[in-house]
């Protein structure tokens, strides 16, 4: 009896040491991806700087804007963020690759939405969802 009791506190403390070691890795992970999402953030603003002031092939850079945010978009998803901001970031992405266009016109807005992002402000998600209510879903 006193040798199950032992095996059972061994197993015990393992078991916790497990989950606490599985605790730390996530928290590693999801700091992971909040840096990678940073970046690709910063991507974007670098590629609007690009698209704003570039000449030649504007399509080209915008499909960098798109891609870049693309990548945040997948990165967003991955993290432990609430939803309407995962929700922001996914309709931006979205308007862009569908209306590029009318986001063309809107990527200086963009652009601030994006610094307030990084920047850490909640703001920034609902300059996103100011510019995403201000495409015309019906037009091109």
């Amino acid at each position: 009896m006193i040798r199950a009791i032992i095996l059972f506190l061994i197993t015990f403390v393992a078991l916790l040491v497990f989950i606490a070691l599985y605790m730390d890795e996530t928290k590693r992970v999801q700091e992971t991806y909040r840096k990678q999402y940073k970046a690709n953030l910063t991507k974007v603003v670098t590629d609007i700087d690009s698209y704003t002031n570039g000449e030649g092939d504007m399509e080209l850079r915008y499909m960098r804007i798109v891609s870049d945010m693309s990548a945040a978009n997948s990165f967003v998803f991955l993290m432990d963020c609430p939803e309407e901001k995962k929700k922001a970031i996914n309709e931006i992405t979205a308007c862009l690759m569908k209306y590029p266009e009318q986001m063309k016109t809107k990527l200086e807005e963009l652009k601030t939405a994006v610094n307030d992002i990084i920047d850490e402000l909640d703001k920034g998600y609902d300059e996103v969802s100011a510019v995403v209510g201000a495409v015309d879903k019906q037009g091109y």
